[in-house]
């Protein structure tokens, strides 16, 4: 391996590194994927597991967003159907809900319709009668339930699936490897890296920094300096409550501070999620804080009064937001592909983005490579290759 040339060298192991890789493979590009620790053992497996449109961006007008999404669920369904499925999502609205039923019967009107109206994005209003059977929720002051659907996913597992998708046609993954440095050399780069502590290099046409709440550190370790932007790191927390809720996923309001939270079925238990809290340190140091675990059970009791909340476990996870004003939970969540010049880029460093929409991102992160890249004939298709466990 030390001094081979590969067209795309992909830095993170992430669900976006195996994204980029498979579709870097598939359109018949040498490709070598380096992983610091193990696949999605960060932001990938601490997701809150959702494939889905984005229902709270209609709000804020991103109706090509919405639709995008929607579209990436149909298809992840079509190629993961053992991964990917879908559930129902109730949404209860009470007297003291921010959003009136109007509205939220408006916007999942607006989802179906960007939706292409199929039969997995109509909604329903759920008749009185029906309300006991929803896992003990509280009732009073209750005016009434939405259900609509969207799908979960196992986060880890989808990432993985892609990533063998990539290895099948022909990327390599080194993991773990510790990305060292990369040089600008002529039209590519030199690029270090460490495997069992021996060093090793290859030389890449093109590098993509995949690295989430690393990334920047990453960009620090190339000459010359390329530009990076200037993120803020956000924790984002869930804990995982014995006993499972079996009426689907439920699209509640933090009683603390009226954010959305989700309440959902996983693993024999009830996963609730997330928060928003800034996080300042070593993005392999987060943790879940007592007072965010507070929070959620606060917010699962407070819908669940006889659920209980005995928490089994928890995690936390990264997401990585350009700074801004206002707001954490207003900020956009549109992934941002930077690149090292707007020219025939050979680097790119994907900020932040959504798990749903990752062969998406990996799609526009080929488009950007193209006129540094050698051509090559493709091997396949990313839009009807079956993912599998």
């Amino acid at each position: 391996m030390s001094g081979k040339q590969y067209d795309v060298v992909v830095i993170g192991g992430g669900i976006h590194g195996a994204g980029v890789a498979q579709a870097a493979a598939a359109a018949g590009h040498s490709v070598l994927v380096l992983e610091q620790s193990g696949l999605a053992c960060a932001t990938s497996s601490r997701s809150s597991k959702l494939i889905h449109g984005g229902l709270r961006y209609l709000e804020s007008l991103r109706f090509r967003l919405v639709r995008e999404s929607l579209a990436e669920r149909a298809t992840l369904l079509r190629l993961a159907p053992d991964l990917v499925r879908l559930a129902p999502f109730n949404i209860p609205v009470y007297s003291t809900t921010t959003r009136r039923p109007w509205k939220i019967r408006a916007g999942l009107a607006l989802y179906a319709l960007l939706g292409g109206l199929k039969r997995s994005a109509r909604f329903e209003t759920l008749p009185r009668r029906r309300w006991n059977d929803l896992d003990g929720l509280d009732t009073n002051n209750l005016l009434t339930v939405f259900r609509y659907r969207d799908a979960q996913t196992d986060d880890a597992a989808l990432t993985r699936a892609v990533m063998r998708s990539a290895q099948k046609h022909g990327a390599e993954l080194v993991c773990p490897a510790e990305f060292r440095a990369a040089r600008r050399e002529g039209g590519g780069f030199a690029v270090g890296f460490a495997v069992g502590g021996a060093e090793m290099s290859c030389n890449a046409a093109t590098i993509v920094n995949a690295a989430g709440p690393w990334a920047n550190r990453v960009l620090e370790r190339f000459t010359p300096a390329p530009p990076q932007l200037t993120v803020e790191l956000v924790q984002g927390t869930h804990i995982l409550v014995a006993g499972e809720i079996r009426e689907g996923v439920y699209y509640v309001e933090a009683p603390r501070d009226r954010r959305a939270v989700f309440v959902m079925p996983w693993q024999g238990g009830t996963l609730v999620g997330t928060t928003e809290t800034p996080y300042r340190g070593d993005p392999a140091a987060v943790r879940p804080l007592p007072a965010e675990i507070e929070y959620l059970q606060e917010t699962l009791l407070h819908y669940f009064p006889r659920h209980g909340a005995v928490v089994r476990d928890s995690f936390a996870g990264l997401r990585v937001l350009p700074r801004g004003d206002g707001a954490l939970f207003h900020r956009s969540r549109e992934t941002v592909l930077h690149p090292d010049t707007a020219r025939a880029p050979r680097l790119i460093t994907i900020y932040g983005g959504k798990l749903t929409g990752y062969r998406l991102t990996a799609a526009r992160v080929m488009r950007m490579l193209r006129r540094a890249l050698p051509p090559r004939r493709a091997v396949a298709d990313t839009e009807i290759l079956p993912l599998r466990d």
